[in-house]
């Protein structure tokens, strides 16, 4: 096999172009994903990944259900379809999720990331851990898909003419050596800026920093001695009690400033597979954004652009959304089967939401135009998602009043819009800034249940990235949006940017 236009009989190799455009990678799915509150709570009580085992999984589960219904194609490292519970309990047993999972498979909207592997079902090494039970079911999973049906799998490179060194060469470039140029670089950043919005308090921002500068030495210095720079070593130094298993997940609440770090080493981490990929990460709710990062990033192609301060002003402004009849939604998407996703998917409101929101990123310029189609639909997959429940007995409804929020970051300075029926609020929140050259940012759409629980079906994705020139655009931007009527300053730093998923363990690279 060398391209990606063959097939084994059970698979289809596909490249990193070949992936639909709206493909997602999801954050949550990392091993060492936890929400942020939660994160902070174990730290503070001692308690390790297995102790909150039970909360995290619902957590998990709800934000895989999400990604499957707010994005056309998910990318999954291979390792935690049998390693993570939360995708491997829907065919550890035959029936009907499992028979679900088989479709979801067959028909791309889950896509295995391969990234030493060459096949879906090829036995992991021995010094890899793998869950025995989970992998068998896997195998059996894919065994049972029907012989007309294909698996699309994505790797860096299929070419297997010098022994795969194509493969091993493309993930060094495109992951592991971003990796270590991102860490190396945190403090180059405005210092204030990222402990603000990774939330260090004022007065600890010159020990964070110190921090900081710790854990790029020693970066530099494993670099320098020709050693990896991967995130269980930095964990080992900076994050994690010493002496334990950096899968257990017993985070230091004696190492200075761990939990930040962990948040910020988790989102370097995160953001590799996307950006190697050329496609969306896709942010769980609560969780560190990538413009966090300050990255002069150029425009994607899953992406516009904008530089001008009163079309990003436009983003901001009231929206009018057609009355919400349906009053309310299922209390916790996870409350569903994988059977009920796979329907979800099949149905006219799904897949015209999936177009709808496909439409805006390709043109944010046309916004005002496009976001009230972006709201009906998402109304409409809302009702989809309940009658489903009601189905099952499981709706548990909850009040829905659904809103479209749109957080426009830029530099230190992060504003919020939300409108909803009869509903319109703008805040900004700005910290001390110096502006002494372009300045960066995001545009982020959220579609949300205003009084919502954690487990709710909820949707956010960067819609645009923001390049100002300089202090005279800045300073435009800041007063257009002051003169909005009803705005208000709010206190403290607000949400952030994007966040991804990348990849883990593999037999002839590092551990990453």
């Amino acid at each position: 096999m060398t391209d990606g236009n063959s097939s084994d009989g059970l698979m289809t190799p596909i490249r990193p172009e070949q992936l639909e455009s709206g493909a997602v990678i999801a954050q949550s799915l990392d091993n060492q994903w936890v929400p942020a509150p939660l994160a902070k709570d174990m730290i503070a009580r001692g308690r390790s990944l297995d102790q909150i085992a039970p909360q995290r999984l619902q957590e998990v589960r709800a934000e895989y259900f999400r990604s499957l219904i707010n994005a056309s194609q998910v990318v999954i490292n291979r390792a935690y379809f049998y390693n993570n519970d939360a995708i491997s309990r829907d065919f550890a047993q035959q029936g009907e999720s499992r028979t679900a999972h088989q479709k979801l498979l067959a028909s791309g909207a889950i896509v295995p990331f391969l990234l030493n592997e060459r096949h879906p079902a090829e036995e992991p090494p021995a010094h890899l851990h793998a869950r025995p039970d989970g992998f068998t079911a896997w195998q059996e999973t894919l065994a049972g898909i029907p012989a007309t049906d294909r698996v699309r799998c994505v790797r860096m490179s299929w070419d297997d003419t010098s022994g795969d060194q194509e493969n091993r060469e493309q993930t060094r470039i495109r992951l592991f050596q971003p990796f270590a140029e991102r860490v190396q670089g945190l403090t180059a950043k405005d210092i204030d800026v990222l402990a603000a919005q990774v939330g260090v308090d004022r007065g600890d921002a010159d020990r964070f920093a110190r921090r900081l500068g710790e854990v790029v030495a020693f970066s530099n210095d494993l670099s320098v001695r020709r050693q990896p720079v991967v995130r269980n070593t930095l964990y080992e130094e900076f994050v994690s009690v010493p002496g334990t298993n950096i899968a257990e997940g017993r985070y230091d609440g004696g190492k200075p400033f761990a939990a930040e770090i962990k948040q910020l080493l988790d989102l370097v981490y995160n953001v590799n597979l996307a950006d190697a990929l050329g496609r969306y990460p896709l942010t769980p709710v609560g969780s560190l954004r990538r413009v966090v990062l300050q990255e002069a990033r150029e425009a994607r192609s899953t992406a516009g652009f904008i530089e001008d301060p009163e079309q990003l002003l436009t983003l901001l402004r009231r929206q009018s959304f057609a009355t919400v009849q349906d009053h309310l939604t299922p209390a916790a998407v996870n409350a569903l089967t994988l059977h009920d996703i796979y329907q979800l998917r099949q149905t006219s409101a799904w897949n015209e939401y999936v177009r709808a929101f496909s439409a805006l990123t390709a043109a944010p310029e046309a916004f005002h135009d496009s976001v009230g189609r972006v709201f009906d639909r998402y109304v409409r997959l809302n009702s989809e998602i309940l009658k489903l429940a009601r189905e099952r007995d499981r709706a548990r409804p909850a009040p829905w009043r659904p809103v479209v929020e749109v957080v426009v970051t830029v530099g230190a300075a992060v504003f919020t819009a939300v409108s909803g029926n009869d509903l319109w609020e703008v805040a900004g929140s700005v910290l001390p800034l110096t502006v002494s050259g372009s300045l960066t940012g995001s545009v982020q759409l959220v579609l949300r249940n205003r009084i919502a629980g954690r487990r709710e079906q909820r949707f956010a994705r960067e819609i645009a990235a923001v390049r100002l020139a300089g202090e005279r655009e800045w300073a435009q931007f800041h007063d257009l949006v002051q003169r909005l009527p009803g705005y208000r300053d709010a206190a403290g730093p607000g949400p952030t940017g994007t966040a991804s998923t990348t990849t883990q363990d593999n037999e002839d690279l590092p551990e990453y």
